[in-house]
């Protein structure tokens, strides 16, 4: 491994006789890189943020919890003692009416063994389709910031990548410029002086 001395910092612009045109242009492909990355990550977070916590806004505003009714006694036996778990329950046919008066069925999760006609509350949508419990303003805001960083993550990874490839593609231009003046001056070094 040779040794490189010091890091220094801008070496890209600073001015040196030995510099390439080629490193001049690989110095402005990195720096567009890395700009373009960092703007378009963190403009697409942030749009894909506040995207996903306006629609659960207003998901909250829109949804409503009704009651809907069993039509058949759900399948199973009824839990005796007052501590029933969450995940004991079964799938049970409900009907409901939407605003519009229209009736609706589908299937929701009820305790095993509740009664034809027993009234369960589940959430419908503005045209009365069945929909599941809105976000909190706080599962919201955690929802939207992940999507958020995993959208700006993935919008930056395309300028990154492409930077990337183009500083690869100049490199392997570079060596074989070298490679084609290495073999013009090369030989001449190996001449021995009288």
């Amino acid at each position: 491994m040779a040794f490189r001395g010091p890091k220094v910092w801008l070496w890209r612009w600073r001015r040196n006789p030995l510099k390439r045109r080629a490193d001049t242009v690989e110095a402005w492909v990195v720096l567009g890189a890395w700009l373009v990355t960092v703007v378009a990550g963190v403009l697409a977070g942030l749009a894909a943020t506040q995207s996903v916590e306006h629609g659960l806004a207003r998901e909250r505003v829109e949804w409503r919890q009704i009651e809907a009714r069993l039509t058949q006694k759900a399948p199973g036996k009824a839990a005796t003692g007052t501590g029933t778990a969450s995940g004991d329950q079964v799938w049970g046919t409900v009907r409901w009416t939407a605003p519009d008066g229209s009736g609706h069925t589908g299937q929701v999760r009820v305790h095993p063994g509740s009664p034809a006609g027993s009234t369960v509350p589940i959430w419908s949508d503005r045209q009365g389709h069945l929909v599941t419990k809105p976000a909190t303003a706080s599962q919201a805001h955690l929802r939207a910031s992940l999507i958020g960083v995993l959208v700006g993550i993935s919008a930056a990874a395309a300028p990154f990548v492409g930077g990337r490839v183009l500083c690869g593609r100049l490199e392997r231009r570079r060596m074989a410029q070298w490679d084609t003046e290495w073999s013009r001056f090369g030989p001449l070094w190996g001449r021995k002086t009288r």
